[in-house]
């Protein structure tokens, strides 16, 4: 006779993390790139990561901050890119901090640097120890928009973007706006790619200013060195829009137990043509050409008024950023996409729609017809960014479906 005994654990997991706004980081004046997360005294050495770039453009001023303040501080430098976003480079990072004699609470580790070194560090801190704290500081557009708000870290893994990661916020991140203006112009577009997915999804406002100011933010690298009138400049604004409007959303679902996410706008089907396309595409970029994609997805259900698709593929364009590629014109790959998302979304597609720039809907119903229509309209912006796009969505032939098609899954 067989029985079975059962318990039954509850517990809930609370996690507090802060996000500072701050200027002049790496003067020896301003105590907070060396101030530990619960504000008490370090008494052992700390591991400082930057990437390539950042010792590059700010090495001599971050080593110079920490002899004047007399913080004891171990140094790795990363390759980033996101060829270089892998489990070897996690491992790295690890090795070190045991080299450093790293504790589990009281020296948390500093990563100086671009989303890769970012996720690469957040992964190995989530490991070490079974978790210890450390501090980001993001220096591109990308990171402190959006990465600054995550809880999430990774690395790729066997071709399939962040396949292996986990949730570990750090306890703190600084940002310093005034570290994005020694980015490339490329940087500034691939970082307004992520803001707009999220004027896209729950900001007009937001919306409006990248559609009016977007070369010029790019051209000031959103520092706002020219003359506006109200309180912030738009430079400003998107950075605190942006991240305002991330982490509303995130708080109410950190931790992702709820797979219907408004923020994977942008990023149902630019994970598998970013990797495929590697190291071709940013993840901006990326995530811009998505956001057209399901724009015209919505359009042609008749969801989006196309003057509304309109205006988003001028403002993609006016960013400086393309509208679309070959990948996003090609039905198979799309296809394979959505088929990817959806083992990620337990077996539902879960994809948001907009019915306005602000206002989105979840479908869980796209056929493969809509999505090789859809591919129909993108392979031509990938060869003309500037074509008709409302014309295009209506004279692009409506295939008939495949056989036995019905949900694209």
């Amino acid at each position: 006779m067989s029985c079975s005994t059962q318990w039954t654990m509850n517990a809930v997991k609370e996690f507090t993390y802060e996000i500072v706004e701050t200027t002049d980081l790496f003067d020896p004046a301003n105590p907070e790139l060396g101030r530990l997360p619960d504000g008490r005294a370090c008494h052992g050495t700390r591991l400082v990561v930057m990437d390539e770039t950042v010792e590059k453009i700010f090495g001599e001023r971050i080593r110079a901050y920490f002899e004047r303040t007399n913080v004891s501080v171990e140094y790795l430098t990363l390759q980033g890119g996101d060829d270089h976003k892998t489990f070897d480079q996690m491992l790295r990072v690890a090795s070190r901090l045991t080299e450093i004699g790293t504790d589990r609470v009281g020296t948390p580790p500093i990563v100086i640097g671009g989303g890769v070194v970012q996720d690469v560090v957040g992964m190995a801190a989530s490991l070490y120890r079974r978790g210890i704290p450390y501090v980001r500081v993001p220096t591109t557009l990308l990171g402190q928009i959006d990465g600054s708000v995550s809880a999430k870290t990774g690395v790729n893994y066997e071709g399939c973007r962040n396949r292996l990661g986990t949730f570990a916020p750090p306890p703190r991140t600084l940002i310093d706006s005034s570290l994005i203006a020694t980015l490339p112009p490329r940087q500034i577009r691939s970082g307004l790619g992520e803001a707009l997915k999220m004027a896209l999804i729950k900001d007009r406002t937001l919306f409006e200013v990248l559609e009016r100011y977007g070369d010029h933010l790019v051209r000031d690298r959103l520092q706002d060195s020219g003359t506006y009138a109200g309180d912030e400049g738009p430079g400003q604004t998107v950075i605190h829009r942006a991240i305002s409007g991330m982490a509303e959303e995130l708080q109410k679902n950190l931790w992702e137990t709820e797979l219907r996410r408004i923020v994977d706008y942008g990023h149902t089907f630019s994970p598998i043509v970013e990797m495929s396309a590697l190291p071709e595409l940013y993840h901006g970029e990326a995530v811009a050409m998505d956001c057209v994609f399901s724009a015209v997805l919505a359009a042609r259900r008749g969801l989006l008024p196309m003057e509304e698709l309109e205006r988003i593929v001028a403002t993609v364009n006016r960013i400086g950023l393309a509208p679309s590629h070959p990948m996003f014109g090609d039905a198979p790959t799309m296809l394979r996409a959505l088929a990817d998302t959806v083992r990620h979304r337990d077996g539902h597609q879960f994809v948001t729609l907009l019915e306005r720039v602000g206002e989105t809907r979840f479908v869980d119903d796209l056929s493969e017809r809509e999505i090789t229509e859809a591919a129909g309209v993108m392979a031509v912006l990938a060869r003309d960014p500037y074509a008709p796009v409302a014309e295009l969505c209506g004279s692009v032939r409506r295939t008939p479906a495949l056989a036995g098609a019905g949900s694209a899954r």
